[in-house]
């Protein structure tokens, strides 16, 4: 349980640490002679104009009342007066700092992991190759989200610190902007979209004059993931499922509009909670989800447990399930980096076609024989 705690704390520190500049008044931007380069993502706009680039980040939290703009200026471009109110940032980048261990694949993925000089946390990353550098020390640790190091991050002076939070109360973020640094908030956790939480990799190829490495990147997982959506387009829902753990005396179960149902959906899947209408999670209580899905037919735990016998110690009621009897439990989160970050928490949202195939595997294993899971893992 130390270790699932860990985790649970993790997710809300990962959330606590934001704000911005304001758009001062949106309706004033001259944006209808651009094209806006993003299709599915809910929260984010780029338009591209000759020398510079529109950015707009609109929900960045849960009932956020304001829009935030950015203008990502080239050298030697020239931004109309209309936008100079704006946060303007000199692209490419040459230094970056991110605060999600979910921005790490997008910077990897378009080659610009050597532009990173900072991290809060550095353990929570995973990838082998920005722990390289880490190692090396080209990567700082910065604090943690919910108490960056001002002092480091000042003497760091990175071209730009991208962060996300959960509100618009942050007395640190204006303290650093007041230093002198510029910073970037991002909503990719409120997309429910697989596809649209990863194409927040086109806002990284942006920053780094790679928004054609990160086009043709996004294309392929796109392409990927409708494949996966058609391999199971004539299969009907015969497995009936449950997700989630308890932690403490309550069982969060993901609503059905969420990020985790989709999944299940496009995999031809019942979820048993699929008509909880709402994002995020719902607390029962155990008796509320033993009733309805004691006799499901999968269960998808959560927590980094590696085999039964762990998930029973931690809950001797688990017995009661049939997908416990059936020895039918898998879990996303047992795969760990060399530090203890999660792979699937840090690489999943990057990579929607990859989770996809293993629900797939999961639910329909007669249509991907040859396929091994990426993220999943079968508890035995």
């Amino acid at each position: 349980m130390k270790i699932y705690l860990y985790k649970i704390l993790f997710a809300v520190a990962l959330l606590s640490f934001v704000s911005c500049k304001k758009n001062e008044n949106p309706a004033t931007l001259k944006i209808s002679n651009a094209n806006n380069e993003i299709e599915y993502a809910s929260g984010l706009a780029i338009y591209k104009y000759q020398g510079y680039s529109l950015v707009k980040v609109s929900n960045p939290w849960p009932n956020a009342a304001t829009d935030f703009t950015y203008i990502l200026k080239e050298k030697g471009a020239v931004i109309p007066d209309t936008l100079q109110k704006n946060l303007i940032i000199q692209v490419p980048l040459e230094t970056i700092v991110v605060t999600s261990t979910t921005n790490i694949p997008f910077l990897e993925m378009i080659g610009a992991e050597n532009k990173l000089v900072g991290f809060p946390h550095t353990d929570y990353v995973s990838s082998e190759k920005t722990r390289r550098l880490i190692g090396k020390g080209s990567v700082k640790n910065v604090g943690q989200n919910e108490k960056l190091n001002m002092e480091q991050l000042i003497d760091i002076a990175p071209d730009l610190i991208v962060t996300f939070g959960i509100d618009n109360n942050n007395p640190m973020i204006e303290n650093l902007q007041k230093s002198g640094l510029k910073i970037m908030i991002q909503g990719d956790w409120m997309e429910q979209s697989p596809l649209g939480k990863a194409e927040w990799l086109k806002l990284y190829g942006a920053l780094f004059g790679k928004e054609k490495e990160a086009k043709i990147l996004f294309d392929q997982i796109t392409k990927d993931y409708k494949e996966a959506v058609q391999l199971v387009a004539d299969k009907q829902p015969e497995s009936t499922v449950l997700y989630g753990s308890m932690y403490q005396d309550q069982w969060f179960v993901a609503k059905g509009n969420s990020w985790v149902a989709q999944f299940m959906k496009d995999a031809k899947a019942t979820y048993l909670w699929a008509n909880l209408e709402g994002t995020g999670s719902q607390a029962l209580s155990f008796e509320q989800v033993l009733y309805k899905a004691k006799n499901a037919t999968h269960w998808i735990a959560s927590g980094s447990f590696k085999n039964l016998s762990e998930l029973e110690k931690s809950n001797p009621h688990y017995s009661q399930f049939n997908a416990f009897s059936t020895k039918n439990i898998y879990t996303f989160e047992s795969k760990l980096g060399a530090t203890g970050g999660t792979i699937y928490y840090e690489t999943g949202p990057s990579r929607p076609d990859l989770i996809l195939k293993d629900y797939i595997k999961m639910f329909h294993p007669e249509l991907l024989p040859n396929y091994t899971f990426t993220f999943a893992q079968k508890l035995n």
